[in-house]
């Protein structure tokens, strides 16, 4: 030890600390720094004990919040919360150096707030478990027990859940005489399982179904061959606004599972402003691009944005990816400086440039709807069938030069019996080696599926005859019929548009067209048009989802406006429709007729021969009741195989899940069989049948 003296002042060092009170000009170190440490909670904000360690000893000392602890900087406190305070559970913390579950921990720089966070338990929420046919008196099993104690239950009946918990509900086969069909408004559902987790009230039914007592007949004359089949009934629209090339991987799947043979680009009135190049002078020649308009609704002499690919790209992708029949619609509305009419040689250099791509335009329709004012038409004298005629007809018109760039390609001219004198003029004053005709049988808000499901197809086969009748009387009979267009409403589809209504009515315009012996068909559209919640979603109409789209495969869940439809490519009812009628419209076989008797409001059939056998698609249009039918071949007592696929309103209802599972068709090997056989006909159903 050292005694040192300086002034009055003493200090005493020992070893290297200097213990001073007072050495000349040396100053006394500053007390340590404290800082408060505020614990607080949330649901309750009070009344909430948290244990946290005392940093001199480590014991545990308990709080409650709110309340402060206060120590040196630099202090490591560990809290520990309670997993539930009362009927709460613990969910998180916040403002904590670390956590780990219920425990936070602090280190003190500064004043500081830390809260654990509870959540409220959710009110109990009600499920409601309904039936239809019979409306009321079906025992359903019912497991776990609500939390009243209750379990299984005769429909109409509820049980009361905590939020989270997961009921299985299972539904008897039979209910009397009706036959168990399906679940709606389930989580998930499995045959006659429905579960579902409880996150809000909810009302799920068990569907059933009646069968009719008495049997309809279908007679298929087999000695009689009607039109030639072909596949290219089976088509879709395309459209340039819709990315297919950078799609085309799922583009193409979806095609080929459904069948798909034909498509038509680049999109509906969109083809009288598009140019398939960018003109040579540009810095980009080989783009697409669209005429913008003014304020009007008419082109100014400037340009925009036509689409994502070049027509090259496109053909390799898409064309030939998938191995398509294309039809092109020619710009009929605009010139390529987007200042007059459309320009025949603008379309003539396209069927060239396919040519030099190594693929045949197998049809070009000279414009899109052009007796429609709606469309764009920078002629003198628009939307009108004279000025159209001429500008087809002629050394220099659109068919002489289409013919010269490419003379496999057909041309055809757009008719619509309902704009006279569109039909009789364009008919009896053009060239053209095919029709093209577009068919929307309904207008938007006004949807109704009785019609939809019960006539629209028959409706369509009405037209056609009437187009027929035209070209008989104009001069050209015989002449093809390309449906270039065809869908529900003619804008702004709603729900029905994802509906089995729709299904079942596109089933049976494949089934008319085969019959009425049509060249070509191209739904509109395969991707790329979706219409959100823009149509009518109205409970009259029955389905699942709050939203319409014109497309029948999904663009998957990038396009939000759509939700539920599943991931890209995935088929909605009419595109299953294509699916089952990939199995019947083959090229080269024949159509056979089918005869109804019994119940022919609801029993709808089409035949083909089929690889020696033949082939039939029989429709129920009853939306609650089974059909039982008898199929008689004439000059066939026996089959060594009979299949039969089919899709119904039980398979789409499966899409009223939480999550919508869009189910495939059903497939059944019945394996040889007498004939006449006898078949059961489930509700809202399209049934192919294959028989050898």
């Amino acid at each position: 030890m050292r005694i040192l003296r300086q002034g009055t002042a003493l200090c005493i060092a020992i070893g290297l600390s200097l213990l001073m009170t007072a050495c000349g000009g040396v100053s006394t170190p500053p007390p340590p720094t404290n800082y408060t440490l505020t614990v607080n909670s949330t649901n309750p904000a009070s009344g909430v004990t948290i244990d946290y360690n005392n940093p001199l000893n480590n014991v545990i000392i308990p709080g409650t919040t709110s309340f402060t602890v206060t120590e040196p900087a630099g202090t490591t406190l560990n809290l520990t919360a309670p997993a539930t305070v009362g009927s709460n559970t613990f969910a998180s913390w916040s403002g904590c150096t670390s956590t780990s579950t219920v425990t936070c921990s602090v280190t003190l720089n500064a004043n500081m707030t830390v809260t654990a966070n509870y959540t409220v338990p959710a009110a109990p929420y009600t499920l409601t478990v309904n039936s239809t046919d019979p409306a009321s008196g079906v025992a359903i099993d019912v497991s776990p027990a609500d939390i009243n104690s209750a379990t299984n239950g005769n429909t109409s009946f509820t049980r009361t859940y905590n939020s989270g918990t997961s009921v299985t509900l299972t539904a008897p086969a039979t209910s009397g005489s009706n036959t168990f069909s399906s679940w709606t408004g389930c989580t998930t559902a499995s045959s006659v399982t429905c579960n579902v987790t409880m996150s809000a009230d909810t009302t799920v039914t068990a569907n059933y179904f009646a069968t009719a007592t008495v049997s309809s007949s279908v007679t298929v004359n087999q000695s009689s061959l009607g039109p030639v089949v072909t596949d290219k009934i089976l088509g879709m629209n395309l459209a340039s606004w819709y990315d297919v090339v950078g799609n085309a991987t799922a583009v193409n799947a979806a095609f080929a599972q459904a069948g798909i043979q034909a498509i038509r680009w680049p999109g509906g009135s969109w083809s009288d402003e598009y140019h398939w190049q960018t003109p040579n002078g540009s810095s980009n020649p080989i783009l697409p691009y669209m005429c913008e308009n003014n304020s009007s609704g008419v082109p100014n002499g400037s340009t925009g944005w036509g689409g994502y690919s070049t027509f090259q790209e496109f053909v390799t992708s898409i064309v030939q990816g998938g191995n398509y029949d294309l039809a092109l619609t020619a710009d009929y509305g605009t010139n390529v400086a987007c200042t007059g009419p459309g320009d025949p040689t603008e379309a003539a250099a396209w069927v060239a440039e396919a040519k030099t791509l190594g693929i045949t335009v197998s049809h070009m329709t000279v414009g899109n709807e052009e007796y429609g004012s709606w469309e764009t038409d920078l002629h003198s004298t628009p939307h009108d069938p004279t000025t159209y005629a001429a500008a087809v007809a002629g050394t220099s018109g659109y068919y002489a030069l289409i013919k010269a760039a490419n003379s496999s390609t057909l041309v055809g001219v757009v008719v619509e019996p309902d704009y006279a004198p569109w039909d009789q003029d364009v008919m009896s004053k053009a060239p053209y080696d095919f029709v093209e005709y577009h068919y929307y049988p309904e207008a938007p808000g006004s949807e109704s599926d009785s019609f939809l499901v019960n006539q629209a197809a028959q409706n369509l086969t009405a037209n056609i005859n009437t187009i027929r009748a035209e070209l008989v009387k104009w001069g050209t009979p015989n002449t093809p019929i390309y449906v270039g267009e065809i869908g529900g409403p003619y804008s702004d589809p709603g729900k029905q548009s994802w509906s089995i209504s729709q299904g079942l009515y596109a089933g049976q315009v494949l089934g008319e067209m085969m019959n009425d012996g049509v060249s070509r068909l191209t739904w509109w559209i395969g991707f790329g048009n979706c219409n959100g919640n823009a149509g009518n979603d109205n409970s009259s109409l029955y389905g699942w989802q709050n939203f319409g789209a014109y497309n029948v495969f999904s663009d998957g869940p990038s396009e939000t406006a759509c939700p539920g439809a599943g991931p890209i490519g995935t088929m909605s009812p009419t595109a299953r429709a294509f699916q089952l009628f990939s199995n019947v419209a083959v090229t080269g076989e024949s159509v056979l007729t089918a005869n109804v008797t019994g119940d022919t409001a609801d029993v709808v059939a089409y035949a083909a021969t089929h690889s020696g056998g033949t082939a039939l698609v029989l429709f129920n249009r009853n939306e609650t009741t089974a059909e039982p039918v008898v199929v008689t071949l004439s000059g066939q007592s026996n089959s060594s195989g009979v299949t039969v696929i089919t899709y119904d309103k039980a398979i789409y209802d499966q899409s009223s899940s939480t999550t919508p599972v869009w189910a495939a068709p059903t497939t059944t090997n019945l394996g040889a069989q007498s004939l006449p056989l006898t078949l059961t006909l489930t509700p809202w159903s399209m049934n192919v049948v294959l028989i050898k």
